[in-house]
């Protein structure tokens, strides 16, 4: 212990550098002769590293702190010798995602799998700022506990997955022997079995030549989440390929210059954002994509205003896994699906192509 002593009598006598992130209760401690500065900065210092900042600041706002009894809702506040600081956690949630009545199109479903067509807007599993509304709740709600589990509690027959504002098809194992057969076809990527996996995307401009392959490594960039094309050997950098194939070009010129294109995209690996990440480096990002393509937004100030408005108020990146293709677990049939454009990016495509 640095600055505070021990917990009061009330409380189980422990130091308070053994304080457990999550474990519920209240818990005193005392500022000594030397505390000063802000009152998170002090907790930080007395309960690093079982509780970080960001969480202590989060319980201080929370109303989940007093001083000398009286609560403090502002981190910024001073800590001074003498202080008597109280600090309550509350219960740990319960990490395991919970059965929510939430529509699921299928496309198909058997003892083994569950093909869906996914909507914009859901993401595929629980995380930090998306605890509930997943298709892992609607999917619990839907298929009881017959899911696979190998993925986790938070993951539960989840075997790939589309980012939240991706639409299109996906399957998932409704049990273990479903799930690992499913795994290794994706693993394999269709190197020796019948997956495939096509995406429709519409990009600005036109991609050089009707057909091309982009061959360029993925790794992080500013945070955990975001991803860029690397060219060195760091850890987290993998390799990546995507095939493309341009379908349909809007407001093309004489030059051979478009506004848009409409191109089909195959994975040749799956990687974090991808499809969305290589056609950004090529120089031509999706419609929508403001991760990726906030640079062209300003695009569509050079279309009519019709088109501009519709353009405009698409509010995702542009892009829908149109077809999935896989073996199934148990029959060995190859199993083809497919999913039309949903409507939004059936009115954008309409609104290009009326250029």
């Amino acid at each position: 212990m640095k600055n505070a002593t021990p917990f009061t009598e009330a409380e189980p006598r422990r130091e308070a550098h053994t304080v457990d992130d999550g474990v519920e209760g209240r818990h005193s401690l005392v500022a000594g002769e030397d505390a000063g500065g802000r009152l998170d900065a002090w907790l930080a210092g007395e309960l690093e590293p079982e509780l970080s900042r960001s969480r202590i600041k989060a319980l201080i706002e929370a109303g989940e702190v007093s001083v000398n009894g009286a609560a403090v809702t502002q981190a910024k506040h001073k800590v001074h010798p003498g202080d008597r600081i109280e600090l309550t956690l509350p219960a740990p949630e319960d990490p395991e995602p919970q059965g929510e009545d939430i529509p699921l199109a299928i496309l198909h479903e058997d003892d083994d799998v569950i093909v869906i067509d996914k909507p914009a807007g859901l993401v595929v599993h629980p995380g930090a700022g998306n605890w509930t509304g997943t298709l892992v709740n609607a999917l619990i709600h839907h298929c009881g506990a017959s899911l696979s589990g190998i993925g986790g509690v938070r993951r539960p027959g989840i075997v790939h997955r589309l980012d939240r504002d991706t639409t299109g098809v996906m399957v998932v194992a409704k049990n273990d022997h479903a799930h690992r057969h499913l795994s290794e076809q994706f693993a394999d990527h269709g190197l020796t079995g019948p997956l495939e996996r096509a995406y429709q995307a519409i990009v600005w401009g036109k991609p050089d030549g009707l057909r091309g392959t982009i061959d360029a490594s993925l790794g992080r960039a500013r945070d955990r989440i975001r991803r860029a094309v690397r060219t060195d050997d760091g850890d987290d950098v993998r390799h990546a390929v995507t095939h493309y194939t341009v379908c349909e070009r809007y407001a093309e010129k004489p030059d051979s210059t478009c506004a848009a294109s409409l191109v089909e995209c195959r994975l040749e690996t799956g990687r974090t954002h991808q499809i969305r990440v290589h056609m950004a480096h090529i120089g031509h990002p999706l419609i929508g994509d403001a991760e990726y393509g906030g640079a062209f937004r300003t695009k569509s100030n050079r279309l009519p205003e019709a088109a501009r408005a519709v353009v405009d108020a698409f509010p995702r990146q542009a892009l829908h896994a149109f077809l999935l293709v896989f073996e199934h677990p148990t029959s060995g049939e190859t199993l083809r699906f497919e999913a039309p454009l949903p409507e939004d990016m059936e009115r954008l495509r309409q609104a290009l192509s009326a250029l």
